[in-house]
């Protein structure tokens, strides 16, 4: 999976890696051939007198050094820039992709678990990929190049180097079999910590209403240590692999140093030859090293590329049809439900069932019922962020399945139970409904919604500030921003999922009254509590247990059905016993 990442995302930037490992191959060369001149130095230079010699082969180190300078300043930049195109390019890729989901997809993962892959995930293969691009070409030009320079200088040291290399190889190698499951284990732990934080950032509220403090904190207390536990486990091993390498390096050093000086006493080598054979047996080692740094960082971007790639494989349940289908004279309105069934996944039972109504275009149909009887699901059919499991869902003839989905989505204003508010300015959120509003615009729909008057008593009017999620709103001036900007754009289907219930009774009169205005020639489907709301439309549609159980006017479902006589009931003795206390 990591390597079907890299080649796909690192693919665009073929002339930089190109570029990274001509540099680094250059420099590699240019490392492995200063030895040679330094024992050159020594044996010819030094233990000669030759000072023309020493002069001469000094200018060509320096020479070298030089360019092994600019060429590893090069390679580090260009690497740079591999990195970072290729974590922007993924991180690009996860985001769009995850804006493609449904509410399926959504909830299968979790919003902590797609943060924590869009940002850390991606970070770890993007470091991962930052250091294989400097260290690809060095490692293995170095280790391979070393060993034959080493045996040039002197053959009958090189068993130093079959004892010395498998040993590092094998134990760093053993260390990271050791932590491949430690870091997929630390990474579900890092998307559990998120979701904690993120629960207690948004209900800081009630945490404080119901002095849940301590509880929140111990909660947080056991996430983060399971975090850091994790992370000391990851840590131990791989502390352990510092003083492996340290003692095979320091051993095999002591060992050539001891074994070339007897070379040296019985005059097979140069002492030249013996420093020149240490610094390539270091120059080996420490390509070893090099490999082991990727090897400890490829567990954790491996783990990485499992979850990125998992999000990336997962195909939306909502796709476009084919051959999408739309009416001849654009979308009119009119929503039919045939035998609705849908069942939410692993359910034991539908949340509806056999669901049939008709709201057309000029008309109000209100939808109410009990709690958890399936209105706010109803609503997510029509507007396809499910789809049915039986029956059908139709606007204007056409199943909402063979609707093109932007095309469809174009056509609603939705207005969900929660007005929620994107941080940025109020003329900013109303662009979420009309890209192109203009101010007037903008000011009518706030009229409609019965907004307009605290909009315009800030200084700021429409630049007005939004915090993430509009909480520097009150829960009915949310409300009435989000029906603006569904108002904004003048859809052919008003969508209002218990939009209006923060409203006082004043204010929900003036934008129903607003709302009246402007959508009469749209269809309007509310679903509300509110039987103030509920009497005045134009049909009423009663869901009990996912089931309809009455349909018509609020005058005649009053006769005909029990469940909405005993709903209406309900809000008139709650409304006497209020007026009495």
């Amino acid at each position: 999976m990591l390597l079907a990442l890299l080649r796909q995302y690192v693919g665009p930037y073929r002339r930089l890696v190109a570029a990274v490992m001509a540099l680094q191959t250059v420099s590699t060369l240019a490392s492995l051939y200063l030895p040679t001149v330094n024992a050159a130095i020594i044996d010819d230079g030094v233990a000669k007198g030759d000072t023309a010699l020493i002069a001469e082969l000094g200018l060509v180190m320096l020479a070298v050094t030089a360019l092994q300078v600019v060429c590893a300043v090069g390679a580090v930049y260009f690497g740079s820039r591999t990195g970072m195109g290729f974590g922007r390019d993924l991180r690009s890729a996860m985001f769009h992709h995850v804006i493609t989901f449904s509410e399926r997809e959504t909830a299968r993962f979790g919003a902590p678990s797609l943060l924590t892959r869009t940002t850390n995930d991606v970070q770890q293969i993007q470091v991962l990929t930052q250091m294989t691009t400097t260290t690809l070409v060095t490692a293995p030009i170095m280790c391979v190049g070393g060993i034959l320079m080493a045996i040039h200088q002197d053959a009958g040291l090189s068993w130093l180097l079959a004892v010395s290399v498998p040993v590092l190889a094998l134990s760093n190698y053993w260390v990271v079999s050791r932590m491949l499951p430690i870091f997929r284990s630390m990474q579900r732990l890092i998307d559990g910590i998120n979701r904690v934080m993120r629960e207690q950032l948004s209900g800081i509220r009630v945490i404080r209403a119901f002095a849940r403090e301590s509880f929140e904190r111990e909660r947080f207390a056991v996430a983060n240590a399971a975090v850091s536990n994790t992370a000391l486990a990851a840590g131990r091993w791989q502390a352990l692999m510092l003083p492996v390498t340290t003692l095979t390096i320091n051993v095999s050093s002591v060992a050539l140093i001891w074994f070339g000086g007897l070379r040296i006493d019985a005059g097979d080598m140069q002492v030249g030859s013996l420093i020149a054979f240490l610094s390539y047996f270091m120059q080996i080692l420490m390509a070893v090293m090099m490999a082991t740094l990727i090897l400890v960082m490829l567990p954790r971007a491996s783990v990485c590329a499992e979850r990125i790639t998992e999000v990336l494989g997962t195909q939306t349940a909502i796709t476009d049809p084919d051959a999408p289908r739309h009416p001849p004279n654009g979308i009119r309105g009119e929503v039919i439900l045939e035998g609705a069934t849908f069942r939410y996944p692993g359910a034991e039972r539908p949340v509806l069932e056999a669901v049939s109504l008709a709201a057309r275009p000029g008309t109000t149909t209100a939808i109410v019922g009990s709690t958890g009887s399936g209105k706010s699901t109803l609503i997510s059919l029509i507007c396809r962020l499910y789809d049915v499991t039986d029956g059908s869902v139709r606007v204007d003839g056409i199943d909402v399945r063979d609707y093109d989905t932007e095309a469809l989505w174009s056509s609603l204003g939705l207005v969900p139970q929660r007005g929620y508010l994107f941080s940025g300015t109020v003329a900013d959120n109303l662009r979420y409904g009309k890209s192109d509003a203009t101010e007037e615009q903008m000011w009518s729909a706030l009229r409609v919604a019965a907004a307009e008057d605290f909009v315009r008593a800030h200084p700021d009017g429409l630049g007005m500030r939004v915090a993430q999620g509009g909480i520097n709103f009150s829960g009915g001036q949310r409300q009435r921003l989000a029906i603006a900007r569904a108002v904004i754009r003048r859809p052919s289907i008003y969508l209002f999922d218990d939009a209006f219930s923060a409203l006082d009774v004043h204010t929900d009169a003036r934008v129903r009254a607003g709302l009246r205005e402007v959508s009469a020639d749209a269809t309007v489907i509310i679903v509300s509590q509110r039987i103030s709301t509920v009497a005045q439309a134009d049909s009423v549609v009663v869901i009990d247990g996912g089931r309809v159980v009455g349909s018509g006017t609020h005058h005649t479902l009053l006769l005909d059905c029990p469940t909405y006589a005993e709903f209406v009931d309900s809000q008139s003795v709650g409304a006497r016993v209020g007026g009495g206390q």
